[in-house]
């Protein structure tokens, strides 16, 4: 099942060091299967406020996602967003092509309850 790295950004500094970051991410998810799906963009807000540019990298599988986040490429060039960007980043599993919205019911009911 695929896996996602999703960021949200906020107050991004668009100086040398973002333009740097932009410039040398992509090499840095080739080897681990990654492609962006949403980089930032024009969001429409239906309800609630923005919570700043949306991106989601796709990669075959969450594994590799987590791989290619602490690999020593990615991680090198990391500071160069975090110090010139507000970021939530976090890694989310994908589900199956026929996923239906009722399935996280069944999850839920099979899932151990937290003390």
């Amino acid at each position: 099942m695929k896996g996602y790295a999703i960021g949200i950004l906020k107050d991004v500094a668009m100086a040398p060091p973002i333009v740097q970051y932009l410039e040398r991410i992509d090499a840095t998810l080739a080897p681990y299967g990654g492609r962006f799906v949403i980089h930032g963009g024009d969001a429409h807000v239906l309800e609630g406020t923005s919570p700043g540019d949306v991106i989601v990298i796709e990669f075959p599988d969450r594994a590799r996602a987590a791989q290619w986040y602490q690999s020593p490429a990615y991680q090198e060039i990391l500071p160069l967003r975090a110090d010139n960007a507000t970021s939530i980043v976090l890694l989310v599993d994908g589900v199956d092509a026929g996923h239906r919205a009722t399935d996280v019911l069944h999850q839920s009911v099979t899932a151990p309850q937290a003390a």
